[in-house]
């Protein structure tokens, strides 16, 4: 054999023992190893909405629910499971203060409850008012009326000149939003409570809170309470307060203006 053949061979060999090397470098080069990225992020429970609250919207179970929160982000006005478990007990019967959107912390500057300032008029339905009048317990129902009793509203007119008085039912189904004692000065001057005399919040609209102001302002004003079939029923419905028929302020001062049947009568109330 000749020398070029044998340097030719020699190479052939050493490629072929090259290439098996490097193949076996390549495949059995182990795969690398997945790293996996442990969330070390601490959470927490917090009280959020579970759909969207309307002002006014009632804070109950179906509106409210935990959910994790990253515990760094977690400010001092959320409500968190942990300190405050019994949360959603104590808001069943809170009110939105404002607008709170679906899956918002609920913060407590968002909401009212009974008794503090701004929770009547959360509880108004819009384009309603709330007025309070003054009646006794011998005009309210002995003392049974309640807050969300429906009421009629009767008012008493004495006669002039020694006439007779006159009672007429001016406004049906009236929601009573809060029942108070009212105050009294003693001789003393000294600003009591007068146990005979209770401070009724009513619902209504603008047209009736203007007639019942001018009603309280001439005559005696009576509070019946309506049953509760009455409410339900077809004839009245739950459809809000509502003057008697035709009744309304006249032009003239002084006098209520009654329409029954067709007929037109003014009742005059007294300067």
């Amino acid at each position: 054999m000749s020398t070029t053949r044998i340097a030719i061979l020699g190479l052939a060999i050493g490629a072929a023992v090259l290439a098996a090397f490097l193949a076996k470098g390549f495949l059995g080069k182990p795969e690398p190893k997945q790293i996996v990225k442990v969330d070390k992020t601490e959470v927490v429970e917090v009280l959020v909405a579970s759909k969207d609250i309307k002002v006014g919207g009632l804070m109950d179970r179906s509106a409210v629910r935990w959910q994790k929160w990253p515990k760094d982000i977690v400010n001092s006005g959320m409500i968190s499971k942990k300190s405050d478990p019994e949360a959603m007990d104590k808001f069943e019967a809170a009110r939105a203060r404002s607008t709170i959107f679906q899956g918002e912390p609920i913060n407590e500057r968002k909401i009212v409850f009974a008794g503090e300032s701004g929770f009547m008029a959360a509880v108004l339905p819009k384009g309603m008012r709330a007025i309070a009048v003054r009646v006794s317990v011998e005009t309210g129902a002995g003392g049974f009326i309640l807050p969300n009793d429906r009421v009629d509203v009767l008012l008493t007119v004495k006669g002039g000149n020694g006439g007779k008085a006159a009672t007429t039912t001016f406004l049906t189904n009236v929601r009573v939003l809060a029942i108070d004692q009212s105050f009294a000065v003693n001789e003393r001057g000294e600003k009591v409570f007068d146990e005979k005399i209770n401070t009724a919040t009513l619902e209504l609209d603008p047209t009736q809170s203007e007639v019942i102001a001018l009603a309280e302002n001439r005559g005696q004003l009576t509070l019946a309470l309506r049953s509760m079939a009455d409410n339900g029923s077809s004839e009245m419905g739950d459809d809000g307060p509502r003057l008697a028929e035709g009744l309304g302020k006249s032009s003239s001062s002084g006098e209520i203006t009654v329409m029954r049947y067709g007929i037109q009568s003014r009742t005059a109330t007294g300067d």
